[in-house]
């Protein structure tokens, strides 16, 4: 290890003394000029980091696609991919015209942005850098909501309700805690957004599926549940792969700085809490079911991912093992207590990875948070006392009552104006060929359970 820091150190001599050289060369051997130069590189450097950051973000649209197609049948694939595409082709426009405005706009009583439509008066190259990267994140939030919708709506209900959750719902939750709104004031803490993006995902998924009912098949007439096994588990486990790398962006990007050293650390806990819930999820379904359970591992990999979004900045190596372990047995008791007992039928678990393990780790942060990392505040665990969890609190509370009831106005809206759910004999013969008109896989005979 010293051999190697040794190296390093060297290198980044001999890279400091060429830059010097370079400046100097260049005109800027008064110091006060030196340093404006070496300050605009470092911006250069942050903004081409951050750009990064966007691209591995929107390359965790493929993981979904691949994981909600997965877990769903063969007949519903193209549809699933359909909804993924769309979510982000109609959600960016809407998020650049309106979303982003009310998200990072000037405050207006802490509620909403009132500027920035459009980028309306945005010029300065950093802060549309900043919109791509911010754009991103709303399509991620939009496309959480698929998965539990999976099989039985209709797409053009779809449609309309994935506009609205990229305009205005997820914006206003982005305001409040991202944009310098009231949570923000009151020392709300979501570093790459849990809650923000996760728990707001989550809830609209959860509004989302109540509102559809189980699919034909789901439940017997005593209320037991059957299960409805996906077509295609390696191609949910490349998915998962791919949006475990692309959450490297996801929380990494989100220093929005790579002058900012911290981003080791949140990669080292983002990388240790997607391990522990793999594994925490793995082991309890052995326990729970008799066999270790790969599709619920590959959930606790999600849950692990999800747990860390908020505390990752925030909190030690260690602590990211226990909040990734707890968020992987969480996620396997969420998809049970889901299904067999609220009897709400989410075909991916997108309810229980991204609302369950984004309220957990909303609460981890709040309850591991350590003074010398990040935002320098402590947590329940360290000597931080109840203030922080207790803000927490409040916000998780505050963010599912204002998703749910928005969501459930606008799939209100959608059920009797356009229609929410598809009917019974499109849903027996799979939404590919009846709302499409296209299969998956072409030649092959595929077969309903029903």
């Amino acid at each position: 290890m010293r051999i190697w820091q040794g190296i390093f150190k060297k290198r980044s001599m001999r890279l400091g003394l060429l830059a010097l050289a370079a400046l100097t060369a260049s005109g800027a051997a008064d110091p006060a000029v030196a340093g404006e130069n070496l300050a605009d590189i470092a911006r250069s450097v942050d903004l081409v980091w951050m750009l990064l950051g966007g691209f591995l973000v929107f390359w965790m649209q493929a993981g979904f696609a691949l994981v909600e197609s997965g877990f769903t049948r063969a007949k519903n694939a193209v549809n699933i991919i359909a909804k993924n595409l769309m979510d982000f082709a109609l959600g960016c426009p809407f998020y650049f015209i309106i979303g982003y405005g009310l998200m990072f706009g000037a405050d207006k009583l802490g509620l909403i942005g009132t500027s920035n439509f459009a980028l309306n008066g945005v010029t300065d190259m950093w802060d549309i850098g900043f919109f791509f990267f911010q754009a991103m994140f709303a399509a991620t939030a939009a496309t959480i909501v698929s998965g539990a919708m999976a099989e039985r709506t209709q797409f053009k209900a779809y449609l309309f309700y994935t506009v609205f959750i990229s305009a205005f719902i997820y914006p206003v939750v982005g305001h409040w805690i991202w944009g310098g709104g009231w949570l923000a004031e009151k020392g709300f803490l979501d570093f790459a957004g849990s809650t923000v993006v996760h728990s707001v995902g989550g809830w609209a998924a959860l509004t989302g599926a109540i509102f559809l009912g189980p699919r034909i098949g789901k439940y017997t007439p005593d209320g037991r549940s059957k299960a409805i096994p996906g077509h295609n588990i390696p191609l949910a486990a490349l998915g998962v792969f791919i949006l475990w790398f692309g959450w490297f962006g996801f929380n990494g990007g989100s220093t929005i700085a790579a002058t900012n050293w911290n981003i080791s650390l949140v990669l080292v806990t983002t990388t240790l809490a997607a391990a522990a819930g793999t594994c925490g999820a793995l082991f309890y379904s052995w326990i729970r079911f008799g066999k270790p359970d790969i599709a619920m591992a590959l959930n606790g990999a999600l849950a692990g991912l999800v747990s860390i979004t908020a505390p990752a900045y925030d909190v030690s190596a260690v602590s990211s093992l226990i909040i990734g372990l707890i968020g992987g047995v969480l996620v396997v008791a969420a998809v049970e207590f889901i299904d067999k007992v609220l009897h709400v039928d989410d075909p991916v678990g997108a309810v229980s990875v991204h609302a369950v393990c984004g309220v957990w780790g909303t609460i981890a942060l709040g309850l591991f948070a350590e003074s010398q990392y990040g935002n320098g505040v402590s947590g329940l665990f360290f000597g931080g006392g109840l203030s922080q969890l207790l803000v927490q609190l409040e916000g998780i509370i505050v963010v599912a009552v204002w998703t749910i009831a928005a969501s459930a106005a606008v799939f209100t809206v959608a059920k009797y104006l356009i229609g929410l759910r598809a009917s019974r004999e499109e849903e027996l013969k799979g939404l590919d060929i009846t709302e499409h008109g296209q299969e998956a896989y072409a030649g092959f005979e595929i077969f309903s359970n029903e």
